[in-house]
């Protein structure tokens, strides 16, 4: 599984790629976000245009940088972050394919382009936008969560939403983010990593729980403790699987889930 990193450090990004981790990514994205997540206590980015050109220049693994959604300044975004050498960009909140294919249009193979899957309406629209030439597909549980007015961030993990669009995907697929083995709250970050490897997840993200959690750790032990970790998972027999599928659904729910009725049929 791929880690990609949301920093705008130097050093702090070169050194966790270089520990393992596969790239960077520049978030630009705050148009309509304050007053979108208000109250929600997320994060909200303040990196600009040079702190990409500085990260391309610090960082060798792949770097990626998180537009706005789609609108009139969309085209300037797409020229800016090709011009200063992102290898991807990430279109967040989409709605439709129209928004899509005119961004892949304005990248014209200049950079890959990836979804956010974070509105409902995008949820809906997944067979059709699993279809473009995209370089991955996210599943944003945050803004997934407003946009269907919840107050359940994991909810879309165990009510069948997060596999529905997974099965739709040939594209890399990601969901969630990860931190340190045995952080994480309020579901335990080995659950919720349990979970992405079960179902093939291909890169996630590490973010402020990441960051925080590993104040005063060297990444050159961390990060590749993280990623064994995340082998060993894929090594799990089917009942360990099972079992901690059946766990994380009761951390999320609250309920307890009896372990046959979460194996595969």
């Amino acid at each position: 599984m791929d880690l990609l990193l949301f920093t705008v450090d130097p050093s702090w990004g070169r050194d966790v790629v270089a520990a393992g981790a596969a790239g960077i990514v520049v978030d630009w994205e705050r148009r309509g976000k304050a007053r979108r997540q208000e109250g929600e206590n997320t994060q909200i980015n303040d990196d600009t245009p040079e702190d990409l050109s500085r990260m391309r220049a610090a960082v060798d693994g792949r770097l990626v940088c998180r537009i706005n959604g789609y609108g009139p300044w969309t085209p300037s975004e797409v020229a800016d972050a090709v011009a200063r050498g992102a290898d991807e960009i990430l279109l967040p909140m989409v709605r439709t394919e129209e928004e899509v294919d005119r961004t892949l249009d304005l990248a014209a193979g200049r950079c890959g382009v990836g979804i956010l899957v974070e509105t409902q309406d995008a949820v809906d629209r997944s067979v059709a936008l699993a279809r473009r030439p995209l370089s991955r597909i996210y599943v944003g549980l945050n803004d997934l969560r407003i946009d269907r007015r919840s107050t359940e961030l994991f909810r879309p993990l165990v009510d069948g939403t997060v596999d529905a669009v997974r099965a739709t995907v040939d594209q890399p697929f990601g969901v969630g983010g990860l931190t340190l083995p045995g952080g994480g709250s309020p579901v335990s970050a080995d659950l919720l990593a349990a979970e992405l490897v079960r179902m093939g997840t291909d890169f996630t993200f590490l973010r402020r729980s990441f960051t925080a959690d590993m104040a005063d750790r060297d990444p050159f032990t961390e990060v590749p403790r993280l990623l064994d970790s995340l082998a060993a998972l894929r090594r799990s027999e089917p009942a360990v699987v099972a079992e901690n599928r059946a766990r994380f659904v009761e951390a999320v729910t609250g309920r307890p889930v009896a372990v046959a009725a979460t194996q595969p049929a």
